[in-house]
Order: C-alpha cells, then structure tokens, then sequence
C-alpha cells in the first residue's frame, strides 16, 4: 500500500516538473511533510527525477532548434563542480539542517513571487 501512496506522491509532484514550475518545491515537501522521509533522502529522489526529465527537455529543445552550443562548456564544467560541491556539503550537513535551509529557501521564495505580481 505504501508503494501506492508514494507513486500518488510521485505524480503530485511531476505535474509541477512537468509544466517547468520546479517540481523540488513541491516534491521534496510532499514526502518529507506528507511521506515521511529523510529530507536528505527527498532531496535525493528529487535530483535523481530531474535526470530523466532533463534528457527529455533536452531532447525536446534540440528537435524544435531551441539549442545554442556555443559556449556551452563555460555553464557545465562549473555546474558539474558546483554541484558535486553541493553533494558533499549536502552530505555533511544534518537532514534537520537541510530541512529548515529548505523552508527558509520556500519562504524567500513565495516572498519573491508575491512582490513580483503587484510590479506588474
């Protein structure tokens, strides 16, 4: 039953992803507040999601002549070392750790958006 519950939760959260409205906001606290996992297990489910969905964007953009390769070395060799970075400042950091920095980063974020749509 329990596999049931998580692929809903599952589901839940890929409709965000996949409308490019950044499912780890919703996925990470749909298992963490709703299915009880580990943040630091959520936050790897996330990441390990958006492999897939990425490979699918990228295949995407590139059949609709949406990509520019030009210069493209300078964005992933950094991104690669930032975030084996992230992975290891991840991993020594405490999952209550994490779980708060994740909150306070949501809060920011709902802020953000909130002032963002009276500018307008």
């Amino acid at each position: 039953m329990a596999f049931y519950f998580y692929l809903l939760l599952g589901f839940i959260g890929g409709i965000p992803a996949g409308m490019g409205m950044g499912g780890g906001t919703v996925t990470i606290p749909l298992l963490t507040l709703l299915g009880g996992v580990d943040q630091k297990i959520a936050q790897c489910a996330n990441l390990f999601a958006f492999v897939p969905m990425s490979a699918f964007a990228l295949k995407t953009h590139a059949r609709n002549g949406l990509l520019k390769t030009e210069g493209v070395l300078w964005i992933i060799l950094p991104a690669m070392l930032l975030s084996l970075a992230g992975v290891l400042l991840a991993g020594a950091l405490s999952s209550a750790f994490l779980q708060k920095s994740f909150g306070a980063f949501l809060i920011g974020l709902s802020f953000f958006g909130f002032f963002k749509a009276f500018q307008a």
